[in-house]
């Protein structure tokens, strides 16, 4: 289905080309990748603004040779040179700008399945207080942001906005979404608000959590999330969201990039799925 939304919406851009009949085009790009299928010459990448041509969004391109993709993995950010014509839309150069983050950081692995998730109280986007605790009986999808990363943040919270589309609407409802800062000395709740409504966050049923610095570090030492912050300010960190189910307890964990929205939403819906059918 969503190989099918890229393709419709390549052929309607194609289109749009066509029908005005411009010579060809090129453009410099940068982005994350989401995703890679070298064998098919294609890649999926949360581009920026292509100026007179397409807003920023998340698409699938056809690459000229997939020798371009070697050494790309998800979450690398990436400059291309796209080539616009009226019967093409391919990417003819690509180079890597930073490479696809590790899974972890140093430190432990975090939580495992079956593990109770530690307890915290933060603070929301609009001021409001959060406390872990307050949602049980509902599941809980959890992940580790900040505004400022230049690098997996952006697709983590990308691939949940997915996962969240993904669910039927009642289920939707009824799953929660938390994403906590790791720099809450910059992530105040209005840089959160903004970064959400950046990045098309903007269920009703997730929160963007920032607090104290001792309390967010706290919680990342429940959840035994390694960072490592460098000179340039940006901060290296295990990358890792979590299902909670309806008792407070890790179902899943989901490290690095490589899992898929289809099947983190699955495995909503199977925690959820339960719990609908007996309210």
């Amino acid at each position: 289905m969503r190989q099918a939304a890229f393709a419709l919406l390549g052929a309607a851009l194609l289109l749009g080309v066509g029908c005005r009949r411009d010579p060809s085009h090129t453009y410099v790009v940068t982005g994350f990748v989401q995703s890679v299928a070298a064998a098919q010459k294609q890649v999926t990448i949360s581009h920026d603004e292509i100026p007179g041509f397409m807003p920023a969004m998340t698409m699938s391109f056809d690459v000229a040779s997939e020798k371009l993709l070697d050494g790309v993995g998800p979450g690398a950010r990436v400059e291309f040179q796209l080539l616009r014509s009226d019967s093409e839309l391919r990417i003819d150069s690509l180079r890597v700008l930073q490479p696809a983050p590790a899974v972890t950081a140093p430190g432990v692995l975090p939580l495992d399945a079956g593990e109770l998730a530690g307890d915290f109280a933060l603070t929301d986007q609009d001021g409001r207080r959060v406390l872990l605790s307050g949602l049980r009986g509902r599941p809980v999808l959890l992940d580790f942001i900040f505004t400022r990363c230049p690098g997996p943040c952006p697709i983590v919270t990308s691939r949940m906005v997915e996962v969240r589309k993904k669910l039927a609407p009642a289920l939707e409802a009824a799953t929660q979404s938390l994403s906590i800062t790791l720099d809450p000395a910059w992530d105040t709740p209005e840089r959160l608000r903004e970064y959400a409504g950046q990045r098309g966050a903007r269920s009703s049923h997730w929160s963007f959590l920032t607090g104290d610095p001792a309390a967010i570090q706290t919680v990342l030492d429940a959840y035994r999330i390694g960072t490592v912050r460098q000179p340039d300010g940006s901060i290296d960190h295990v990358v890792a969201t979590f299902l909670i189910d309806r008792d407070g307890r890790i179902a899943r964990r989901y490290l690095g990039l490589e899992t898929r929205a289809a099947e983190i939403a699955a495995d909503v819906a199977k925690l959820g799925s339960a719990g609908l059918a007996g309210e």
